[in-house]
């Protein structure tokens, strides 16, 4: 499987957004994070839907950057977001999600991908920690056994997982 490919440049045009640049394909990314590793960054990939942000969102962004020097972040597609999270969602749109993941101080790459996991992009990169939310442990955690075969590591991150994207369409959807 290979991760749902935007050439960065195609996107900027399309969507007219200068604040995009933080998005990358993944061929473009892997060049990158190479180089960056060789340098002796240190490399968190973490990875979700970003439906409607919240502050759970945040925390987990902002202690997986806290984990190394640079933090990937791999976005759900639509068409993942609405196979993995059921129907009506996502509620905002892939191209917002990028663009407001975008402009978080704590991101430092983005890549969109279509799969509904994300071990392909874990290979290509292979980051030093790939880092999940506290709805998940370290023996449930999907990608672990690819994180494992290169030698990364997993690691959780973030608050209490009371918060959500789906509890907040709810809310909104009963306050019309």
């Amino acid at each position: 499987m290979n991760c749902f490919i935007f050439l960065k440049d195609d996107i900027l045009k399309k969507k007219g957004n200068k604040y995009l640049e933080k998005l990358w394909n993944i061929e473009e990314l892997k060049f990158e994070i190479q180089k960056q590793k060789e340098e002796g960054k240190v490399i968190v990939f973490a990875n979700g839907c970003f439906d409607i942000l919240h502050v759970g969102h945040i925390r987990y962004l902002r202690e997986a950057k806290e984990s190394g020097d640079l933090l990937v972040v791999g976005i759900n597609s639509d068409h993942s977001a609405r196979v993995l999270k059921g129907k009506g969602r996502p509620f905002v749109s892939e191209a917002e999600r990028l663009e407001i993941i975008s402009e978080l101080i704590c991101v430092d790459f983005i890549i969109l991908f279509e799969e509904l996991d994300v071990s392909s992009i874990l290979l290509d990169l292979q980051p030093h920690f790939h880092v999940k939310g506290t709805d998940y442990t370290l023996d449930n955690v999907p990608e672990k056994n690819t994180v494992e075969s290169y030698g990364g590591k997993i690691l959780i991150c973030g608050d209490a997982k009371n918060h959500s994207s789906s509890e907040l369409g709810k809310i909104l959807k009963e306050s019309n």
